[in-house]
């Protein structure tokens, strides 16, 4: 029987057996009883299976109140372990918001549990096919832009929000113009009043143009069409209309019905923003952790998925962006099929921070988008592009960057300016 496996951390007073026995009855077939028609048949069929608990350390204090754990009058010591749970697929079918609610759901609500994160999902190769893939991925990404090897460099629209469509596309002149090869709108700017898509994109869209005529490059430019779903499907119509090849939406606030429903509608590239995903991850006893969630948002179709960056501006470690980065760049099963996403590295990048994100990506099969480590840049974008260009150059060729600088101007003012 194919079954999706979750991985969960979990904290609570009460025997581990016993919660993680709740935990699968909660989200199957079971409840806090037995209730009429709660047949054997019917369980041995429709019951998720506790496959492993593997105990973890002990504290005096709960990671999270439970006013059940408090009207019970336990106290600690609160147990932790990690706790993988098999649920039948047949429960859930093709339903990518009934599996969330499988995986996840009702089990943060369960009162004996004082802490609980999902960690990861095995999705089984059948039940992976049952959904979308990438439309574009990262082979059609790189052959839209004509980028065959090393990283995607991009940038993204600043100021965030306040310009008017024809000082955006005087900005995205310029950017083509340094040779950028991907632009994205931020996630705060969608369709704001001063700036609307319907002005906007043809404002854009006939820069890139101009360019690729002008130098048979093709810049990718994401616009940011996050709204409500049948809103979004006509802005993804205006960029396919005005020949653009990606869309970006943020994936949290537009959910997973949203982002299947954009996917079924457009064959354009959907770019993936996460904004709000710390809300889900930043405790260690409550949320999710980037492999369960980067699943669950593969499973609708996108292409390109937000993974922050190291050394950046947000509050990652290194060895959670390195685990979000090369979980885009692994299949979800082993059905054989390319479904790699491409990671989006953001936050504070430049010139400097780019031999790190080559060690955490392995391959340079990703998208290194710098807001002021270009726009910044003291010699203007186009040094800040080439400073990328030449660090990426100095790195194939085995050269510490403060080496290279002697030869290279552009990475020289960038280590100055921005920090050793």
């Amino acid at each position: 029987m194919d079954r999706v496996i979750a991985e969960y951390l979990l904290e609570t007073p009460f025997p581990l057996e016993d919660v993680a026995a709740m935990m699968a009855g909660e989200q199957s077939s079971g409840t806090f009883v037995r209730v009429a028609g709660e047949t054997d048949e019917l369980r041995a069929r429709a019951a998720a299976r506790v496959l492993s608990i593997v105990p973890e350390d002990s504290v005096e204090q709960p990671a999270l109140a439970s006013a059940y754990v408090e009207r019970k009058d336990v106290s600690g010591p609160f147990r932790r372990a990690r706790v993988r749970i098999a649920y039948p697929t047949s429960n859930i079918g093709r339903n990518l918001p009934t599996l969330a609610a499988t995986v996840s759901g009702n089990l943060y609500d369960i009162g004996e549990i004082t802490g609980l994160k999902l960690l990861s999902l095995e999705i089984p190769a059948a039940y992976r096919a049952r959904y979308a893939l990438p439309a574009v991925g990262i082979k059609g990404t790189r052959d839209s832009l004509g980028v065959p090897d090393g990283p995607i460099f991009g940038t993204i629209i600043k100021p965030n929000v306040g310009m008017r469509p024809e000082e955006i596309a005087a900005l995205v002149d310029q950017l083509c113009a340094a040779g950028v090869d991907f632009i994205k709108d931020d996630e705060v700017c969608a369709n704001p009043d001063i700036a609307p898509l319907a002005e906007r994109v043809p404002a854009v869209m006939a820069v890139i143009r101009k360019w690729q005529d002008r130098t048979g490059r093709r810049v990718m430019m994401a616009f940011n069409i996050t709204d409500e779903t049948d809103a979004m499907r006509r802005h993804a119509d205006l960029v396919a209309a005005e020949e653009g090849s990606c869309v970006m939406a943020s994936l949290n606030w537009c959910g997973l019905s949203g982002m299947e429903t954009l996917r079924a509608h457009t064959p354009l590239a959907i770019h993936a923003h996460r904004n709000g995903f710390g809300a889900m991850s930043r405790h260690p006893l409550l949320g999710m952790s980037f492999p369960a969630y980067g699943a669950l948002y593969r499973l609708a179709g996108i292409d390109h998925m937000h993974v922050h960056g190291i050394g950046g501006k947000f509050v990652d470690f290194a060895d959670e962006v390195t685990e979000a980065a090369r979980a885009c760049l692994q299949p979800l099963s082993a059905s054989g099929v390319d479904d790699r996403v491409m990671p989006a590295f953001s936050s504070g990048q430049w010139a400097g921070t780019l031999p790190h994100t080559l060690e955490a990506a392995e391959l340079p099969d990703f998208m290194f988008m710098c807001g002021g480590g270009i726009l910044a840049h003291p010699d203007g974008p186009d040094a800040g592009i080439r400073s990328l260009r030449e660090a990426y150059d100095a790195i194939r060729a085995g050269n510490p960057l403060d080496q290279a600088a002697l030869t290279r101007p552009a990475l020289a003012e960038a280590l100055r300016f921005f920090g050793p």
